[in-house]
């Protein structure tokens, strides 16, 4: 059983898609991020750095009692290690899924999230960060259209790899970028979009960068982002 400590970002996505691709046994336990849940002294205890996603492998193949991981990355390379599925097994390829893997941890997710969090929840615009990040995003995305050029998915075969970098262009429209504009990733995004295992992960999902979500209050600002990010008014 695979306890996974989740909210719908695109974070917690990434694994919950793996989750329903290999139909592996687990529960969800939701962490609510705006009420502060994931300080709690028992969730840090599972994810130190007081992120979602965590899990717990209540049953690792070592047989070692329980495992607790945090960041997604991780677990979605534990997952695939102790399925054997989504992560080929040749060198060559595999190295290339973990490329692409750490590509996206590194680079797809953190430059989206700050475009992300600058053009809804910054107190006011910045004009600097929102140039700086849309042209980092947009350039991303090139490098992915372009490595998307000779195959259907990111490694060869559909992998962890997709699944790490697909919740993150999802925001595609909330960050300004048309898809459009990058006609073999958007091709690779309609693929995975529409594969059953997507669509129930993404079912009642609403997308966290959304310009037309509901505002967040001045206290659940202090919890997300500190007290430097709370509005003028508070």
């Amino acid at each position: 059983m695979i306890n996974l400590y989740y909210a719908a970002t695109p974070n917690g996505l990434k694994i919950r898609l793996f989750l329903e691709e290999t139909g592996i046994a687990h529960r969800i336990i939701p962490v609510n991020l705006s009420k502060g849940e994931q300080f709690a002294p028992e969730f840090l205890r599972i994810s130190p750095n007081n992120k979602i996603p965590a899990i717990v492998d209540t049953e690792p193949l070592e047989g070692d009692g329980p495992r607790a991981l945090f960041e997604s990355g991780a677990i979605l390379l534990y997952l695939a290690e102790k399925t054997g599925r989504f992560i080929p097994t040749d060198p060559k390829r595999r190295w290339g899924a973990l490329q692409w893997l750490f590509w996206q941890v590194g680079g797809l997710g953190p430059m989206a999230g700050q475009l992300g969090h600058f053009k809804v929840y910054a107190p006011e615009p910045i004009p600097y960060a929102l140039d700086r990040y849309a042209r980092e995003v947009a350039r991303l995305y090139g490098v992915l259209d372009r490595a998307l050029a000779a195959r259907d998915f990111v490694a060869g075969d559909y992998s962890i790899a997709d699944m790490a970098c697909y919740p993150w262009i999802v925001p595609h429209a909330a960050h300004g970028l048309a898809l459009e504009d990058y006609p073999r990733l958007c091709r690779w995004f309609q693929a995975i979009k529409t594969r059953p295992a997507t669509v129930r992960a993404y079912m009642g999902v609403t997308d966290t960068y959304a310009p037309n979500r509901q505002a967040l209050s001045n206290d659940e600002r202090r919890v997300l982002f500190g007290s430097s990010a709370m509005s003028p008014e508070a």
